[in-house]
């Protein structure tokens, strides 16, 4: 049996048991969210692996840039050499209630020809935010995974991505997001996937909890709490809510194939109606032979021929039809496809089949 249609039965025909999740675990309060921000810079330090210079003209302008803030004016014409500088660019992402001092992780990414970062430091990048604002300043030492060697005759190995890094803790937050997290009347709570009655789930939860009239499910994918307005209060509010254990309700019935990798899988509420399948393969392999022709007789003045020929084989498989009674389950599909011995590729095309003949009570997707 495949290996992977093995793991097709471990994994997808567990009993069909339900279970209680926090709020927090599927759904988040809105407004309540990280921010990206991207900044440009220099890393100065590396060991002759920076940018060249001759086709990432920009580093040596921001170079010349830089020392002319502190005074240095470089002659006109001059022209710089700078194989211990590269060209980044910073991003990182600012957590919500981000407070002034507060650091942040950040990620540099080389965006010239420099051949590695490791070793460098980066010098101090404002980061700004899509509203052109400053919100955090990154600067420091680089930690890089990647690991870059070369040979004089050419020849090269690398070992993940040297022209990447991060700097932990690298950047400061300089300025709070605002936020509007206590100045309405109600808070809104977003499901990480939207789903009518879970919606409605959560709203009955709430309302058992902390009154009837407390929440209401504005659409799928929202829900509508009443809060206190003093921000402590609120904050306690929450957390009381955010702890709350609900059932979320289970998908549709769907099926996923990477069409890429050959994954297939199967929800366990796909239900199939009365079909009969039938599944055979044709396999025709093709082999070159060489072959020796000698002359008839030593005394006939032939010559020793060397001849290509083909050697063509078909192979007809044996696999029997099989019959699926109306409404069976997940378990009764796979184990059916598994009797058959077919691939992962063969059920694929089986479960087309059967959604083209109407027969399959799920919606095929293909990734």
């Amino acid at each position: 049996m495949n290996k992977l249609l093995k793991l097709l039965i471990l994994v997808l025909l567990l009993p069909n048991a339900a279970w209680a999740e926090r709020v927090k675990d599927i759904a988040s309060v809105a407004g309540v969210r990280s921010n990206q921000l991207v900044g440009y810079g220099l890393v100065v330090g590396l060991d002759g692996s920076g940018d060249q210079t001759t086709q990432t003209p920009f580093t040596v302008q921001s170079m010349k840039s830089m020392l002319n803030q502190f005074g240095i004016t470089m002659p006109a014409g001059q022209n710089l050499q700078l194989k211990n500088v590269a060209a980044v660019i910073v991003h990182a992402d600012l957590p919500a209630f981000s407070k002034p001092g507060h650091t942040i992780d950040v990620t540099v990414s080389s965006i010239g020809n420099a051949k590695s970062l490791r070793g460098g430091t980066l010098l101090m990048t404002p980061l700004k935010a899509l509203d052109g604002n400053v919100y955090a300043v990154a600067q420091g030492s680089m930690v890089v995974g990647g690991l870059g060697v070369q040979g004089a005759d050419g020849s090269r190995v690398t070992v993940n991505v040297p022209s990447a890094g991060r700097i932990p803790n690298g950047a400061t937050v300089e300025r709070p997001v605002p936020t509007k997290f206590g100045d309405a009347t109600s808070l809104i709570f977003n499901l990480h996937t939207p789903d009518f009655t879970t919606a409605h789930r959560l709203a009955k939860t709430i309302n058992d909890t902390m009154g009837i009239g407390t929440a209401r499910a504005v659409d799928a994918s929202s829900i509508q709490v009443n809060a206190p307005l003093n921000p402590s209060q609120r904050v306690t509010f929450v957390s009381m809510l955010e702890n709350l254990t609900m059932t979320p309700d289970e998908g549709p019935a769907r099926i996923v194939v990477n069409s890429r990798t050959g994954t297939v899988v199967i929800g366990r509420n796909v239900r199939v109606l009365s079909a009969a399948v039938s599944h055979g393969s044709l396999t025709v392999t093709i082999k070159p032979e060489t072959e020796v022709n000698q002359p008839d007789t030593p005394l006939a003045g032939g010559q020793t021929a060397v001849t290509q020929g083909t050697d063509i084989q078909i192979e007809q498989g044996d696999n029997r039809m099989f019959l699926f009674e109306p409404g069976v389950n997940l378990e009764t599909i796979v184990r059916a496809v598994n009797q058959v011995g077919a691939a992962p590729g063969d059920l694929v095309a089986i479960l087309e089949a059967l959604k083209t003949a109407g027969a399959l009570r799920a919606e095929l997707m293909v990734i």
